[in-house]
């Protein structure tokens, strides 16, 4: 393979983060949760394999424009001075050839989904494109992050009822506080520079009560998941599988006791064995 090529080859792979998963993760088992979440809905294989390709397009979508609205600040942060658009492995017009060519797969995709789904989608685009600008003008970039990466719930519950109904908002609500806890962590990691250089965050937000405003928010998501068991008359095998997160999370407090930042990073990375286990616990309800 020629070099400019493979040089390409590993800018495409490093601005759309394929060679870390953690996103796709983060973002996938949510959208299974909803996608799941209705036992006696009509399953389908090819919405499924479109849901799961959906979310590893998105996920690469958002990381784009993200470089793209960071590139003057990247530089001055540990953790992404070395992203391809600081380091010249990409250029921005090669970056936004790449964005705009996810979104036109990702719309393909959704048109082999029904009419209602479609127009969820648009809100879907809506907020992946202004959230990662939302760190230069509030303190709460986490929230729009929690709707741009859990607007996939109603898409995926509506791909597969046609409807939404109390259990899917309830969901997508916790989701929500689920990604400002775990972005949050992943937030404290950069506080230091994001001060420097002005970028907002929760992290800064909540200063000495990060941690605790963190499990206040894993409680909170805990809770509106019984809500959504018991709407939907659940099974013991679901609320076993929210008290495995509920301990999960206290053992994460005790992690992150030791303000050092490769821990919050690592609590940050942990934090998807938490949409495992809801899921599995989801699926558990059909049989």
């Amino acid at each position: 393979m020629p070099i400019c090529l493979s040089q390409k080859l590993k800018g495409f792979i490093e601005i759309t983060r394929l060679d870390k998963p953690i996103g796709i993760y983060l973002l996938l088992w949510p959208t299974l949760w909803a996608f799941f979440l209705n036992p006696n809905s009509m399953f389908s294989y090819s919405n499924l394999i479109i849901f799961i390709t959906g979310v590893v397009v998105m996920r690469s979508a958002g990381c784009v424009i993200n470089d793209i609205a960071d590139i003057k600040v990247d530089g001055f942060v540990e953790r992404t001075a070395n992203r391809p658009l600081q380091t010249g492995l990409i250029n921005k017009k090669s970056a936004k050839l790449i964005f705009y060519s996810l979104i036109l797969i990702a719309l393909l995709l959704v048109l082999n989904l029904n009419r209602f789904t479609i127009v969820l989608s648009f809100f879907a685009l809506f907020f992946a494109i202004i959230y990662p600008f939302m760190k230069r003008w509030v303190h709460l970039p986490q929230l729009f992050l929690g709707i741009a990466f859990g607007w996939s719930i109603p898409m995926a519950y509506a791909a597969q009822n046609d409807f939404l109904d109390k259990s899917v908002w309830l969901l997508f609500a916790a989701n929500i506080f689920y990604v400002i806890a775990y972005d949050t962590l992943y937030a404290m990691v950069d506080r230091d520079d994001d001060l420097k250089i002005g970028v907002k965050s929760t992290a800064i937000l909540f200063g000495n009560w990060d941690k605790t405003i963190i499990f206040i928010m894993q409680i909170i998501m805990l809770t509106l998941l019984v809500f959504v068991g018991v709407n939907l008359n659940y099974n013991f095998y679901y609320y076993f599988s929210l008290l495995l997160s509920l301990l999960f999370f206290v053992y994460q407090q005790t992690y992150i006791r030791a303000s050092k930042r490769e821990r919050f990073f690592r609590a940050f990375q942990q934090n998807h064995y938490v949409g495992v286990i809801i899921l599995v616990g989801i699926l558990l309800n059909y049989f």
